[in-house]
């Protein structure tokens, strides 16, 4: 039966790298996946998903007031739409986490959907709020803290890697205005004005083909 999953980590756990294997792994099944990426997220091109390891494809844009139902309906008159994946999805609205389940109750099509928990304050996004609240499967991907610890949290810094305590929840960047830390360091960099040690990280290994199974 099709659920609605989210895979949800801190950064740099390799969240992009999954949907884009899963993608690959529906395609060469000869099955057809709709790949959605928000608007804002332009590190590299808009409607361009793109892995740290070079791995991309091409996605829709959505944007707040964009209706995920209505464009996966339309898709499927068409052709059969066998999955849908959702890159960056802390950024949905509520709305459109709903509609996302309406794809799933309805539709009958599975969703994966891979983003962030909380912000670099500590706080839920809207999308992942309600992703934890409605999704069928939670599944968290493991990444680590400069300390050794299992990173679950986000840190914004300035160019000397002290946290930045206040701003905009969304302001998009990567690795020189985010770091990846446990949730001890988060509150040592955050509450208590600790230097946020910057760590290059090591070249990764090419994905393998059942890296992530079809659901």
């Amino acid at each position: 039966m099709a659920k609605l999953y989210f895979y949800y980590s801190a950064m740099n756990a390799g969240k992009t790298t999954v949907l884009l294997q899963s993608a690959h792994n529906y395609r060469e099944r000869g099955m057809t996946p709709l790949l959605f990426t928000p608007r804002m997220d332009n590190r590299y091109q808009v409607g361009l998903i793109r892995s740290r390891i070079g791995l991309q494809a091409e996605a829709t844009v959505f944007d707040t007031d964009f209706d995920l139902l209505v464009h996966i309906r339309e898709a499927l008159g068409q052709h059969n739409v066998h999955c849908v994946l959702v890159d960056e999805a802390q950024f949905l609205t509520r709305e459109q986490v709903y509609q996302l389940t309406e794809v799933v109750d309805q539709l009958l099509i599975p969703v994966l959907c891979f983003g962030l928990r909380t912000d670099f304050q500590g706080e839920l996004f809207p999308g992942s709020r309600h992703l934890l609240a409605w999704a069928d499967e939670l599944e968290e991907l493991k990444t680590i803290c400069h300390t050794g610890r299992k990173a679950t949290m986000v840190v914004r810094v300035d160019e000397n890697g002290y946290a930045l305590r206040e701003g905009s929840q969304v302001e998009i960047g990567g690795n020189e205005r985010y770091v990846s830390v446990s949730r001890k360091e988060f509150k040592d960099v955050f509450h208590g004005g600790k230097r946020v040690r910057f760590i290059e990280p090591a070249p990764a290994a090419e994905p393998q083909d059942d890296s992530k199974p079809l659901i």
